[in-house]
């Protein structure tokens, strides 16, 4: 009843005022048609909206009033606006009858025909219709090749989110890309998708047996799609024409299989999405140069992963070969300064608290389901990390990025909980006579803590030209297992001026008490300084690596056609080398007497060519060749593929699509 009170109340306005409206002189020709007025056809907008607009509003005063009302555009007025009396009753009450305000019921109490809605609405769809937008032009020039830049330096424009959803306030811009590639590789161990470091698991002559070891250098293939990814982009309008609030969302399928019922048979094929990207941004543009940031949530760590070599093997991105790269919760802040001077020279230096964490393996599952890793936040310190990006314009031609040098470190402290509980009994050489056996127990009788820290800087360069685009880093720290680098290794326990027996004890055999952490993480060594019963200290391994990454835009090279199809020829050449110090990667695994480790892993390279071919914007060719090398320590080599070697090689092959949106 209420909608059909309103439906008449409408009606009784429209024929009360028809009879005595009055139209501008010299039939209506004031009101014609002004395709720069001409819009939209869609819903009417608020009256608030339409009132502060004014000079659009057509000159017939009901027309004028239904405008101000909400119930017609400006738009559809000045349409109307030109016809004689019958004409403009009747498209008023069609035009309202397609709004959904009047039914064909009461349009036949008004004895108006009910016609098909584009028919009726035909005039005014030409009209708007008439300056349809454009197909964008073809590029002029084809673009340099643009390092990976997963850091944002220049500041987000605000409503620069052009957005394909609309949520309120929120603008939503989703991405992503499907990917499949095919893989051979002539040395793959471990059973994974993607390489690794040689040599893990693996030890010579006097060791342990060996876990990876098989008759021969165990090549596979495989097929995935686990690498597609998807994200979203984000902006708030804030009031503040100052103020810009943006925000990612990113996720991949390159988590864990899935073990249940229905997917126990299918687990191969039914890999996880797992979060990468999650995080909020606010910039506050202070003045025309300088621009203040704050980034609270998951996002590119400001150590290292500022510049990325350009691979087509991106689920472990360079891992142990040199890249160094992670992601990690944090809350970070910083400005962005534009001097103004040549070549659009910025400053943008940021600091930020991070999450603690070092890429431990707990031993007990259910402590990594329950919460990761322990030895990072159990120290009670925020990681701290910082880095200074300088950013200028090396090459002025058209279609190149600009040059950036950074420089970029992290500091974090790890912490390793023995309980009272865990603490063991000595029962070697002397016990009872020298030492009684709960000497380490009296010693910690409260348990003890281990800790270290994990340090490191960068020096990266990013150098886009129209011929070629170097991007590089070199990187030197201690304990860079979180960030994939240092040969996967962590710490070791420094055994150095102490002794598995107290001094004067002879007999058996003299060994060390090895003890597991509280979460099965890492372990460590109880021993003795003379008589005293110590707990051997953990030393993070140093490493040093980093890569060259090249990139050549053979299209552009060679003067091809901007639209046409060859246009999208890109190759890239790389090389890349992780290192560890071969003095503490060899006290890196223990025997119980203290003995060094001669055989482990100690430098990996990565040799890689890729060829690429971009078919169109959305769909993307590569073909890449790589070389993935492990070396041990010294000569004496580790037993892989039923014989002593020193070189663990992999020569890889993928070949595959990117197809984005």
């Amino acid at each position: 009843m209420i909608r059909f009170a309103s439906r008449v109340l409408v009606v009784a306005l429209l024929l009360a005022l028809l009879p005595t409206a009055s139209f501008a002189a010299g039939g209506g020709s004031s009101g014609s048609t002004n395709a720069a007025t001409v819009t939209s056809t869609t819903a009417a907008p608020p009256a608030s909206a339409t009132a502060a607009s004014p000079a659009a509003l057509p000159v017939d005063p009901l027309l004028n009033l239904l405008v101000t009302k909400g119930l017609l555009t400006p738009a559809e007025a000045n349409n109307l606006a030109g016809a004689a009396m019958p004409e403009v009753r009747k498209n008023i009450l069609l035009l309202l009858r397609d709004k959904g305000i009047l039914s064909n019921e009461d349009l036949s109490a008004l004895n108006v025909t009910a016609v098909n809605a584009a028919t009726a609405a035909q005039p005014v769809i030409e009209q708007a219709t008439a300056q349809a937008p454009a197909k964008p032009a073809a590029p002029a020039v084809i673009a340099a090749v643009a390092p990976l830049r997963v850091l944002q330096v220049d500041p987000p424009k605000r409503e620069g989110l052009i957005p394909d959803i609309k949520i309120g306030p929120v603008r939503v811009k989703p991405y992503g890309f499907f990917k499949v590639s095919a893989v051979y590789d002539s040395s793959s161990p471990y059973g994974n998708d993607f390489p690794l470091p040689g040599f893990i698991g693996i030890t010579g002559p006097g060791g342990v047996a060996s876990s990876n070891a098989g008759p021969d250098k165990s090549p596979e293939f495989h097929l995935k799609a686990r690498g597609t990814r998807f994200g979203s982009n984000f902006e708030w309008l804030d009031p503040s024409k100052r103020v810009t609030v943006t925000g990612k969302i990113e996720f991949d399928f390159e988590g864990n299989f899935s073990r249940v019922s229905n997917r126990n048979i299918s687990s191969v094929r039914s890999s996880m999405p797992s979060i990468r990207l999650a995080y909020g941004r606010v910039d506050y543009a202070a003045t025309d140069k300088l621009t203040l940031l704050a980034v609270f949530g998951q996002d590119w760590t400001p150590f290292g992963s500022s510049t990325l070599p350009n691979l087509f093997e991106s689920t472990g991105l360079g891992i142990g070969f040199g890249s160094l790269y992670t992601r990690v919760p944090q809350i970070r802040g910083g400005f962005n300064y534009k001097t103004g001077a040549a070549r659009n020279l910025t400053f943008q230096p940021e600091f930020a608290v991070t999450l603690p964490a070092f890429g431990n393996l707990p031993s007990k599952v259910d402590d990594q389901l329950g919460f990761g890793e322990r030895q990072g936040v159990d120290s009670a310190q925020p990681g701290l990390e910082a880095r200074l990006v300088t950013q200028w314009q090396l090459d002025k031609a058209k279609a190149v990025a600009p040059a950036q040098f950074i420089i970029s470190g992290q500091r974090q402290r790890r912490s390793a909980i023995f309980r009272s509980s865990e603490i063991p009994l000595y029962a070697g050489p002397g016990v009872g006579t020298i030492v009684p056996a709960n000497i380490f127990q009296t010693t910690f009788p409260t348990g003890t803590r281990v800790e270290s820290i994990s340090d490191g800087y960068t020096l990266e360069l990013q150098l886009p030209t129209r011929w070629v685009t170097l991007t590089s880093k070199y990187y030197r720290g201690a304990d860079l297992r979180f960030f994939f680098e240092g040969q996967i290794y962590s710490t070791f326990n420094d055994v150095g001026g102490l002794t598995p027996t107290p001094t004067g004890a002879v007999g058996g055999t003299p060994a060390f008490t090895a003890v597991s952490s509280i979460d099965g993480s890492s372990s460590t060594l109880f021993g003795f300084n003379g008589t005293t019963a110590v707990i051997a200290p953990q030393q993070p391994i140093r490493a040093q690596g980093g890569f060259v990454n090249l990139g050549f835009p053979l299209s552009r090279i060679f003067n091809a056609d901007a639209a046409g199809r060859n246009a999208g020829w890109t190759f890239y050449a790389h090389y890349g080398f992780d290192e560890a110090y071969t003095r503490d990667a060899r006290r890196a695994v223990l025997t119980a007497t203290g003995a060094a480790n001669n055989n482990g892993r100690g430098r990996g390279d990565l040799f890689s060519a890729q060829m690429q071919y971009k078919m169109n914007p959305f769909v993307t060719f590569a073909w890449e060749q790589s070389l993935y090398r492990t070396r041990t320590l010294t000569s004496v080599g580790s037993l892989f593929a039923g014989k002593l070697t020193r070189e663990q090689n992999n020569v890889r092959s993928e070949i595959g699509t990117i197809f984005t949106f």
